[in-house]
C-alpha cells in the first residue's frame, strides 16, 4: 500500500477541514511548497492535493500554491478540485501533476472521464465521496442520488487509474477510517482503491492494509497534529 500524505489548500495554505466544512478549518501550515518537500524528504512516494476552493467554485483557484508544490518535489503528485473540463485537466497535467482526481464532473459528466482516460492513460483517478453511501459533489455541498457501486460501474472498463474513496462524516474528525465500506468497494471494483477520511493511527492503516485489495490511503489531519508518525506509518505499509 502507498501512503498519500495530503495538503488541502484553502485561500493558499494548508488546511484541514471537519467534514468538509469550509467553516471549520484549521491551518497547518501557510507554505504549502514547503510542506510537501517535508513529506517528500520524509519518504513519501506520492503527495495527494485538493484545491477546497476550487473544489466548491468550480474551477483551479489555489493554482499559485500547487505551481510551488510541484516545484518544490520530484516526486508524483496527485491533484483534485475544481478541474471541470478538458482544457483544465490538460493544464494541470502539462504543468507537472501527474494524476488528477475527477469527481464532480465524474458525476455530472462521466463521458469527460471517460475521454481524459482516453487521452491521458494512467493519469486520471476518480474521487467518490460518499455520504451514508450515496456521492456528494460540488465540495460535498450537493448530495447525489447515486450509489458509491454505481458510480464506480460507471468507469468499470473505461481506463481509471484509481478511485479515491472518501467517507465524508469520518474525514478530519479523528474516530477511525470505514474500512469495511472501504474494503466492500476495492473487492467490487476491479479499479485500485485508495481510502481517504478518517484515519487518525497506525491502527487505521494496518486495518485498511489486512482488509486486502485498498491499494492506498490518504492521510492528512493525522500526520499534522502528531497522531499519526509519518516514519512508522510508510514502514507498515510498505512491509511485506
Amino acid at each position: 500500500m502507498i501512503l498519500y500524505p495530503a495538503i488541502d489548500l484553502k485561500d493558499g495554505a494548508c488546511v484541514r477541514l471537519r467534514r468538509g466544512d469550509m467553516d471549520d478549518a484549521t491551518v497547518f501550515n501557510d507554505n504549502p511548497g514547503a510542506q510537501a518537500k517535508q513529506f517528500a524528504e520524509a519518504g513519501c512516494e506520492w503527495i495527494h492535493v485538493v484545491d477546497l476552493n476550487g473544489a466548491f467554485e468550480g474551477r483551479p483557484i489555489n493554482a499559485a500554491a500547487v505551481d510551488s508544490i510541484l516545484s518544490s518535489v520530484e516526486i508524483p503528485v496527485q491533484l483534485g478540485g475544481g478541474i471541470r473540463s478538458l482544457a483544465v485537466a490538460e493544464d494541470w497535467l502539462e504543468r507537472g501533476v501527474r494524476r488528477i482526481v475527477l469527481g464532480t464532473v465524474a458525476v455530472k459528466d462521466p463521458a469527460m472521464v471517460i475521454e481524459a482516460c482516453r487521452r491521458w492513460p494512467g493519469r486520471v483517478a476518480v474521487g467518490i465521496d460518499a455520504r451514508g453511501g450515496f456521492v456528494a459533489v460540488e465540495g460535498w455541498a450537493e448530495q447525489s442520488t447515486l450509489t458509491v457501486f454505481d458510480l464506480a460501474a460507471r468507469f468499470e472498463d473505461a481506463g481509471v487509474a484509481a478511485i479515491v474513496y472518501t467517507d465524508i462524516d469520518r474525514d478530519g474528525m479523528m474516530k477511525g477510517v470505514n474500512v469495511d465500506a472501504t474494503a466492500d468497494l476495492a473487492r467490487a471494483s476491479s479499479i485500485p482503491v485508495i481510502a481517504s477520511g478518517g484515519i487518525a493511527s497506525i491502527e487505521d492503516l494496518s486495518a485498511l492494509k489486512a482488509s486486502g485489495g485498498i491499494a492506498g490511503a490518504i492521510s492528512g489531519r493525522a500526520l499534522y497534529d502528531g497522531r499519526l508518525d509519518l516514519a512508522d506509518a510508510i514502514s507498515i505499509l510498505q512491509a511485506p
